[in-house]
């Protein structure tokens, strides 16, 4: 189903958090499949000019820019009743803007305006509820997203949650290592034995699920699982596709889960919740150690998206 509702009307759609690493995909992803599509500039963009063409960028591709800020409530009304989506892509890792919190004063805004049919937060990465245990301080990412969905919940607003992948740009392309974000040429850390599985997308593939889910009647208050079975690896079949594509062998080094936590304590806090992360994914299996019923999985929900399978997507780096 595209972007047609009954009367023939498009579904109007509202990115706030459009410039940044996902939001930018989800705007494009948005106006590929005929949403009528809004994009949140806020006055702190101030002189960000990267961010100022992004919007532009937007604009000539058929998007609407709408001005509104997280300190003047009124505007954020203004903005969210003039679409019947609200998606955001605000960030959500300590290494960038870590501003789930904002989302807040959104679900204030979309309560008061009363006609916002769906809201989806963001979220796309580990499923919060599952993440009870997570260590601190990366922790403070699901428990935020938690107070978000609790808040929306709450407010009786009608939701879908996209969960279940690592971004292959910050995973996948580094292969996993933590302060790379291209393939290692000769040495690798492994974490353990490098067979815990873990799924990877690539973000215009996330972004493609998340247009389609955002006015599908199946998705309505449900968590939608991106979980491509072809990209569902362990670290080792992430390596050895490189190592095919390259063939060259890079030299392994495993990494125990306790010598990988050894020095948390001694790090800054963006670093330690890093190193959490990481620790859920790869030592844990965060993604992949529960089932997913296929209502709830993407790619059995749209099996038009032909999706980038990992070996290909690798193929940029060489």
């Amino acid at each position: 189903m595209g972007s047609e509702s009954k009367q023939g009307e498009k579904t109007r759609v509202l990115v706030v958090g459009a410039t940044g690493y996902i939001g930018k995909s989800i705007v494009r992803a948005c106006l590929a499949e005929g949403h009528e599509t809004y994009v949140l500039q806020r006055p702190e963009i101030g002189v960000d000019v990267e961010k100022v063409q992004l919007l532009l960028s937007f604009k000539k591709l058929g998007a609407r820019i709408v001005e509104a800020s997280f300190s003047d409530h009124q505007s954020l009304v203004s903005a969210v009743k003039l679409v019947d989506v609200v998606v955001s892509a605000m960030s959500g890792v300590h290494i960038r803007s870590h501003s789930i919190l904002f989302q807040l004063k959104l679900v204030e805004a979309i309560k008061e305006a009363g006609n916002v049919k769906r809201f989806l937060p963001s979220e796309f990465g580990m499923d919060p509820p599952r993440m009870g245990h997570a260590l601190p301080p990366g922790r403070e990412t699901f428990d935020q997203k938690m107070e978000v969905r609790k808040a929306i919940e709450a407010a009786g607003i009608q939701y879908t949650y996209v969960v279940g992948a690592c971004f292959a740009g910050y995973m996948a392309g580094g292969l996993c290592q933590m302060v790379a974000l291209l393939p290692p040429k000769k040495k690798i850390n492994i974490y353990g034995d490098g067979n815990v599985k873990v799924v990877f997308a690539d973000e215009d593939d996330i972004a493609k699920y998340t247009a389609k889910t955002l006015n599908d009647p199946r998705t309505l208050n449900k968590t939608v699982s991106i979980r491509p079975p072809d990209n569902v690896l362990t670290q080792l079949e992430l390596v050895q596709i490189w190592e095919k594509l390259t063939g060259n062998e890079l030299e392994k080094t495993n990494i125990a889960a306790q010598d990988f936590l050894a020095n948390i304590e001694q790090m800054e806090i963006p670093q330690q919740a890093a190193i959490g992360h990481f620790y859920h994914i790869f030592y844990e299996g965060c993604l992949t150690d529960h089932e997913v019923g296929e209502e709830e999985e993407a790619i059995s929900l749209y099996p038009e998206v032909m999706y980038k399978r990992m070996d290909d997507y690798l193929r940029m780096y060489l």
